[in-house]
């Protein structure tokens, strides 16, 4: 089954791409492409509003890259977490629940979040 992973980057680097999948380096969770797609479904429009990178801190986005890796920077995370915990309250999911704890840990270290997509 697809799914998508969700990491800590400890040592940001500025203009590095981070274009390959390395999920152990990040100590990633996983969570299942149905229920992430459904989230993004429906919260689409906020999802949207998130700035974040793709790849690489010079290539400037919004949401995830359902297919890609995207940076999401530390400025972006409340709101992101904000729009897990809307979710997870529709959804009930141990792995959106965890996504949460994930991106609360990324909020309290100051530290940015890694997306990888299917």
């Amino acid at each position: 089954m697809a799914k998508h992973d969700f990491g800590i980057i400890d040592s940001f680097e500025e203009n590095k791409w981070y274009s390959d999948y390395e999920p152990e380096k990040y100590n990633c969770i996983s969570v299942h492409d149905d229920l992430l797609e459904e989230m993004i479904i429906k919260y689409n429009e906020e999802l949207m509003a998130i700035k974040t990178y793709l790849q690489v801190t010079t290539q400037p986005g919004n949401g995830l890259d359902y297919c890609g890796v995207t940076l999401i920077p530390p400025e972006s995370l409340k709101q992101f977490r904000e729009i897990i915990i809307k979710a997870n309250s529709y959804y009930q999911s141990q792995e959106l629940q965890s996504l949460v704890e994930k991106v609360s840990n990324a909020i309290s270290e100051n530290k940015y979040l890694i997306h990888y997509g299917i």
